[in-house]
Formats: structure tokens, C-alpha cells, sequence
């Protein structure tokens, strides 16, 4: 159980983070093209009271693709936390396992198939199969999957399928080119709701299956062998984990392209308030995530009026690594890891910093 100071933090971190979701969502929730409405326009519309444009443009053109940021920020954030813990590496991120390469490797054939229909079925099944082709790759030789093969499959096989995307797009003609090229750079605009029927269920089943395991998820961060010490049949939570995380991306990703960073920075300042405990990370990676994809996407919106609505990917790759690099920079301890004199590198847990490997 959480102390009392430590769970009055918790609570007060997860409801500061909620108020900046609510704030962003009001503000994202005005954007009507060239112009914009006010946050009394978009509270009215809300509760049914505003006029009938101002409803379309509130609940029928802006409600989906803050829904579906909400969806996607707290999948991805929480997925990270996830995959830094099965993984014990700080810097790991929801697509570490190449899922986003197979995922657009899906989008893109499909955008060159000129198959519209079945571009977020196939960017599904292609980030789904890439994690199967990881880990048979990383079984092939033995029956035990460490974490550094696994991330080293991870890494060859995104090369691999980012050099096919590569070709794809450079053979593609020069109307779907852009096309490709965009969805790499990801973007909630244009989802409506039979979509999010489609993502919801799956992103909240997955959050709430990685979130029930906060206590093997803490022992798998002291290594496999103390896991196992401590009662957890690493080999299986590990699948099931990367299982899981894999769907989540999958359902994330196949409708709005790859978002970077969210997965990455929120995770690693969930650790830098209240500490390395997925008990605590996890559920505050899950608000901190909505709030900072609706943040973006607000930004991304309103920042260059002249050139459109910028990708979300780019505003979070903008925000997320300044703001990761700060942290590398200036709060390595705090961040849950450093650079020991002896030469190892110590990754903090929630029973201390232990030293995990060779630097």
C-alpha cells in the first residue's frame, strides 16, 4: 500500500493532470478552421444549448479527434512505461520493437493498392505481425528470449522494414507519395466515431491489463533472476506484456499514424514526481498521456495558421525531445537512471538502484 503522503501525491499529480486535459480539450474543442469559437460557444454546445453550427463544429467535427488523442496519448504513454520496464532500458518506447515501421509499411501498401478501406486493417496486421517476426527471430536458436535479443531484433527488423517504406514511397506516385509521407508523421484529424468504436475498446482493455500487473512489472526491473526469485514466471508476463503492448500500438497507430515521444517523456516524468513504482507510474502515464496529445494537437492546430494543421508527430517530436534531452542533461538521477564510475549502468527500481549491465 501507498503511504498517505506519497498516495496525497499521486492523487494531486493525476488530478493536476486532468485539469490540463480538460483545460486543452476546451481549447482544441474551438478550433472551426480559419477562426475559432469561444470556450462559452464550446461549453454550450457541449451541454446542448449552443447554435446548430457551433454543434456540428463541437461535437461532430472537433469531439472524435480529441477522443481518439485521448485514446491514442494514454495508450501510447502507458505502453511505454510498460516496454522501460519489461525491457529495463530507459529508453525504450511503445515502438522499440519496430512496430511502427510495420505499421507503416501496411498504410503504405495500402495508400499504393489505393485501398482506402483496408489501410487501417493492414497497418493493424502489419504492426501486430512485425512483433510476432521479433519474437520468433529472438526464439530462433533456443527457446529463452532475452531482452537485449529482443531489442536487438527489434532494431534490425525496423531497419529493414523502414528501407522497404523508404522504397515504397519513392516508387509511389507522386499524389500518393504525399500521402505516405504523412501518415508516417501522424495525425488525429479526420477519425470519426465508428473508428474509435474500433481503437476505445482495445486501447482501454490493453491499459487495463498492463496496469493489473504493476508488482511483476516492478521485479522484471530488477532482473530475471530476482524476478523469478520473487515468484514471477518471467518468460510468460514477458510475452504476455509484449502481447499486449503490441495491440495497444497496433489499435493506436492503424488510424492516426505514428505519434513519437508521448511513450518516451510522459513515463519518465510520472518517474521524475513520484518516483520508479509502476503502481504509480502507470495509471498517472495514462492521464499525463491524454493531456499531452490533446496539448499537441491543440498546438498543432493554431501554431502555423498559414501552413494548415501541422502533423502531430511533428509537435511532439518539437515539444517531447527538448524537453527528454533537459531531463538527460540536467536530471539523470531522478529520471530512474545513471552513470556509475565503475563503468555499469544503474537503473532505479522501486527497492532501490541496482546496477543491471555494462555501460
Amino acid at each position: 500500500m501507498l503511504g498517505k503522503r506519497r498516495g496525497a501525491a499521486v492523487l494531486a499529480t493525476i488530478a493536476a493532470a486532468a485539469a490540463l486535459l480538460f483545460v486543452f480539450t476546451l481549447l482544441d474543442l474551438s478550433w472551426a478552421g480559419s477562426t475559432h469559437l469561444s470556450l462559452t460557444e464550446v461549453w454550450d454546445s457541449l451541454w446542448g444549448n449552443g447554435t446548430w453550427a457551433n454543434d456540428i463544429i463541437v461535437n461532430g467535427q472537433n469531439m472524435p479527434r480529441i477522443a481518439t488523442g485521448i485514446c491514442v496519448g494514454s495508450g501510447l504513454a502507458v505502453t511505454g512505461g510498460v516496454m522501460q520496464a519489461v525491457f529495463r532500458n530507459p529508453l525504450a518506447t511503445p515502438y522499440i520493437l519496430g512496430l511502427s515501421s510495420g505499421a507503416s509499411l501496411g498504410a503504405a501498401v495500402a495508400i499504393l493498392l489505393s485501398a482506402a478501406v483496408l489501410q487501417p486493417l493492414l497497418a493493424f496486421a502489419f504492426c501486430f505481425g512485425t512483433m510476432l517476426l521479433v519474437y520468433a527471430i529472438s526464439r530462433s536458436g533456443g527457446s529463452n528470449v532475452r531482452t537485449e535479443t529482443l531489442v536487438l531484433a527489434g532494431v534490425a527488423v525496423s531497419s529493414l522494414i523502414s528501407a522497404v517504406v523508404s522504397f515504397l514511397t519513392y516508387i509511389a506516385p507522386s499524389e500518393k507519395m504525399g500521402s505516405i509521407v504523412f501518415w508516417t508523421l501522424g495525425s488525429l484529424s479526420g477519425t470519426d466515431w465508428g473508428e474509435i468504436a474500433v481503437i476505445a475498446p482495445i486501447t482501454a482493455a490493453g491499459i487495463l491489463m498492463m496496469a493489473a500487473r504493476p508488482r511483476s512489472l516492478n521485479a522484471m526491473m530488477l532482473g530475471d533472476a530476482h524476478a523469478m526469485d520473487l515468484g514471477v514466471d518471467v518468460k510468460r508476463t514477458r510475452l504476455f506484456l509484449l502481447a499486449v503492448s503490441s495491440l495497444t500500438v497496433a489499435a493506436c497507430v492503424c488510424f492516426v499514424g505514428t505519434i513519437g515521444f508521448v511513450g518516451l517523456v510522459i513515463p519518465h516524468i510520472a518517474r521524475l514526481l513520484l518516483g520508479p513504482d509502476n503502481r504509480v507510474v502507470l495509471p498517472v502515464s495514462a492521464v499525463g498521456g491524454a493531456a499531452f496529445a490533446i496539448m499537441c494537437d491543440y498546438i498543432a492546430h493554431f501554431a502555423a495558421p498559414y501552413y494548415g494543421v501541422l502533423p502531430i508527430g511533428v509537435v511532439t517530436a518539437l515539444i517531447g525531445a527538448p524537453f527528454f534531452i533537459y531531463l538527460l542533461c540536467s536530471r539523470k538521477k531522478e529520471v530512474g537512471w545513471r552513470a556509475e564510475a565503475s563503468g555499469r549502468t544503474a537503473w532505479s527500481t522501486p527497492t532501490g538502484t541496482r546496477r543491471c549491465s555494462k555501460a
